[in-house]
């Protein structure tokens, strides 16, 4: 095995979603593993094939693998098929080290799989806990790829104790606690935010995936009978046409801006007044949430567990299911002098703390310890 002092062992790691695909996790993981100047030096894969038209970032490796599925037989086969993908991708004696990305899914059992005797590093999100509460197989998989790994990350401590509920057999030394983290340029290069002349209107932006578990039919019935609000929508294009007849049942005119890049996702922070999040169940981190408090955005959110930690007092917490509730809180924001600017000011302060960079090192340092 290979192991620079300086930059942390080689790391293989791989998210089995296809290349291209909506996400917190992802964008962590393309920030984390990929690009011209990697923070993890590695070989990181996704599902998919090359694509003349499309340029992959610098150091992302594709599998061509079908079959992507959650319960039953297929999913034996398919981790099968991943395991052989990744054996005839992976050197081992170049790998120090598995970045293990979600305990459950099919990536994780397939990396232990290829590389059977190299340290391994889990890294909890919220889908996968998600799923094993939904899925007896994927419940299988998280309880087998715990116990399988050296080390397992999680990024707040509503993580894990979500993941203790689900596999209380857990060996709690190895649970280490690793924020994640936002790029640095955006803590030291923030995007300007226009003079914005005089308006009644309060400018909501809601940005991501337009899963269940992200709460937005909720946000839009509860909207519904709200005066003095605008709300735009950065969502995947398919998702977002889902929605679009709840939007009309409830006469909410929401504008949609597409399925933004980070720079686009960026500048639109600048251009709108709160972010919402009215997300359910969990969130990991709330990554999107820390991006716009960088960008001078406040946040409007659903105190569920990971985000009211990562949040606390630097955002709002209201009731998104609540229309009442929620119609007050947003009055006060339309309405307080020097409200937003106060919280512009503590969300900056907040952002501040979660550079990734910091985050790679401790994974770096993580990685050495275990190698």
């Amino acid at each position: 095995m290979n192991a620079n002092s300086a930059t942390g062992p080689l790391a293989a790691t791989f998210l089995d979603l296809p290349v291209g695909s909506p996400g917190g996790s992802v964008e962590l993981f393309l920030d984390l593993y990929t690009g011209d100047h990697t923070l993890i030096p590695a070989r990181a894969f996704m599902l998919g094939q090359p694509s003349p038209g499309h340029r992959l970032p610098v150091g992302l490796d594709l599998l061509s693998v079908a079959g992507k599925c959650l319960d039953g037989p297929a999913f034996g086969r398919y981790v099968t098929a991943l395991r052989k993908a990744l054996a005839a991708a992976i050197n081992p004696a170049q790998i120090g080290v598995l970045h293990l990305q979600h305990l459950a899914f099919g990536a994780a059992p397939a990396l232990i799989r290829a590389l059977p005797t190299h340290p391994r590093i889990a890294l909890v999100h919220g889908t996968d806990l998600i799923f094993a509460e939904a899925h007896r197989d994927q419940l299988q998989v998280l309880r087998e790829t715990a116990r399988a790994a050296d080390a397992i990350v999680v990024p707040t401590g509503a993580m894990a104790d979500h993941l203790l509920k689900l596999a209380p057999q857990i060996d709690r030394g190895k649970i280490t606690h690793i924020p994640w983290g936002i790029p640095d340029r955006l803590l030291t290069d923030q995007p300007p935010r226009p003079t914005r002349t005089s308006s009644s209107h309060l400018r909501l932006l809601y940005a991501g995936r337009l899963t269940s578990e992200k709460g937005v039919d909720a946000l839009v019935k509860s909207l519904a009978p709200v005066p003095g609000v605008e709300l735009s929508i950065a969502a995947p294009r398919a998702q977002f046409h889902s929605l679009a007849p709840l939007l009309q049942r409830a006469s909410v005119r929401a504008r949609y801006l597409g399925w933004l890049r980070r720079p686009q996702l960026w500048k639109a922070f600048t251009q709108h007044d709160v972010l919402v999040m009215p997300s359910t169940t969990l969130e990991a981190m709330g990554l999107v949430a820390l991006e716009a408090q960088a960008c001078g955005l406040p946040v409007l959110y659903q105190p569920v567990p990971g985000l009211g930690e990562t949040l606390a007092a630097s955002g709002v917490a209201t009731d998104f299911t609540h229309s009442a509730a929620l119609a007050r809180d947003l009055d006060r924001l339309r309405t307080s002098p020097g409200l937003l600017c106060a919280l512009r000011q503590a969300g900056y302060a907040n952002a501040a703390r979660y550079p990734l960079s910091v985050t790679a090192q401790a994974l770096t340092d993580l990685g050495h310890q275990l190698s």
